[in-house]
């Protein structure tokens, strides 16, 4: 009787820790493996994989899984599925006098592997050897490397050991050729020996892919230099004192410098994150090894380290130049909107100067205008009083017309010029109430 809610993904997450068991590869044994760089679209992966089950006669894998294992006979087919490749890892069990001449990869259909999607990162053949096949490095170099060093160890606490040179060895089913391994099995057994393969196959696949942000790196090295003279030039033009260019022309060519350094982030900072990332996996799979060195042999971290932490160094430094530009950028842009808003501030305390100028120039004449109108109203309200005094005068009054004309001047005038004062400071008044009743709303 259940009396527990669980959670909606605890199964799918306690499966998780199981997702990719370890195969148990007993020796001797011949291994492939392709790792297969993909632009994030799955389903050709899985289509490829559902089409080399049905040609192989394997069980067809489930729509959504990301691991697969399935064996015929003697040959084991292993896929796993990742954020951006697909790892195939095929086995076939046995000895054979030359592994390295008849691989693993001899059991695929050759039309299969023709239109296998995606691109090849990485493609090893490894052979699994039991202790007394093991022989002198020397003989094994030559036999199987071309004589060249060695990079390797002991593994497993010494229980195993392996070695490769990291090389890529002609084969005809890919022009730049495969990487070669070879693992002795001392006192490893199936179980071991399988985990100690996976993990020297994932550390070569993710060798690989922390190195995918070096090219990148080394071409965003020079574009950075070459931004950072635009940036100086932009600086000194400025500075001189002839101002070399507007302020709108500068800001312009700021903005542009700008928008191409976001693109340069844009482009570079989801594969230098992944590299990081990468790497993290690479010194945990060394660490897993957990090797011991063979006398005159370099190991595998000592070689990662020497070859992976430059590299790592460049995309760290090439992220670092990426935020100091942007920096720099964000200063002289501040820089010189200040110098514009200054120059503004400055144009508008002339302009507010001038606009003053106009007003007290408007209120001159304005009162000139009021003068005059002064004078205009007395004018005509005494032609008018003059011609009632002399139609009085024609109806035989007796009036000294012009006397009283004269006298009513002044009058006149101060009548008018105190009645134009009076609606002037009512008109203002009201303009005044208008405006506080605005700042109130």
């Amino acid at each position: 009787m259940t009396t527990l809610t669980p959670h909606h993904l605890r199964r799918e997450l306690n499966e998780e820790a199981h997702a990719r068991p370890y195969a148990a590869i007993p020796s001797p044994a011949r291994l492939t493996s392709l790792s297969l760089y993909y632009d994030f679209d799955d389903a050709p992966q899985r289509a490829a994989l559902a089409d080399l089950a049905e040609r192989i006669g394997l069980p067809a894998p489930l729509a959504e899984q990301a691991y697969y294992s399935a064996s015929a006979g003697d040959l084991t087919v292993r896929w796993s599925l990742h954020t951006e490749f697909a790892r195939y890892t095929f086995i076939v069990g046995g000895d054979c006098a030359d592994p390295f001449e008849r691989t693993a990869l001899d059991r695929i259909p050759a039309a299969w592997l023709r239109e296998l999607p995606g691109v090849v990162l990485v493609a090893l053949h490894a052979v699994l050897l039991p202790a007394e096949r093991e022989t002198e490095l020397a003989d094994m170099s030559s036999r199987w490397f071309g004589g060249r060093d060695l990079i390797g160890a002991e593994i497993g606490d010494g229980n195993g050991a392996a070695y490769t040179d990291l090389r890529l060895h002609p084969d005809a089913r890919l022009a730049e050729g495969f990487s070669r391994y070879v693992v002795v099995d001392r006192a490893m057994g199936a179980s071991q020996s399988g985990r100690m393969l996976q993990r020297l196959f994932e550390l070569e696949t993710y060798r690989m892919l922390t190195l995918l942000a070096l090219p990148i790196a080394k071409k965003q090295m020079r574009d950075l230099d070459n931004l950072g003279i635009a940036l100086r030039a932009i600086t000194e033009r400025m500075a001189a004192p002839d101002g070399n260019g507007s302020d709108a022309q500068l800001l312009s060519e700021l903005t542009g410098l700008a928008t191409r350094v976001e693109q340069l982030i844009a482009e570079s900072q989801y594969r230098f994150s992944a590299a990081h990332a990468y790497y993290r996996l690479v010194e945990a799979r060394i660490s897993e090894l957990r090797e011991q060195r063979i006398s005159g042999m370099q190991p595998f971290r000592e070689f990662m380290e020497r070859r992976l932490s430059p590299a790592m160094n460049t995309c760290e430094t090439v992220a670092r130049r990426q935020d100091r530009i942007t920096a720099r950028l964000q200063r002289t842009t501040a820089l010189l909107r200040t110098r514009v808003e200054v120059l503004h501030e400055e144009q508008n305390r002339a302009l507010l100067a001038s606009m003053d100028r106009r007003a007290a120039l408007q209120l001159r004449l304005q009162e000139t205008v009021e003068g005059l109108s002064v004078g205009v109203l007395t004018y005509y309200m005494v032609s008018l009083l003059h011609h009632l005094l002399a139609a009085v005068e024609a109806a035989g009054m007796h009036l000294n017309v012009e006397l009283l004309t004269g006298l009513a001047i002044p009058l006149v005038a101060l009548t008018v010029w105190l009645s134009m004062r009076r609606l002037k400071a009512s008109l203002n008044k009201g303009q005044d109430a208008h405006q506080d009743s605005e700042l109130l709303r």
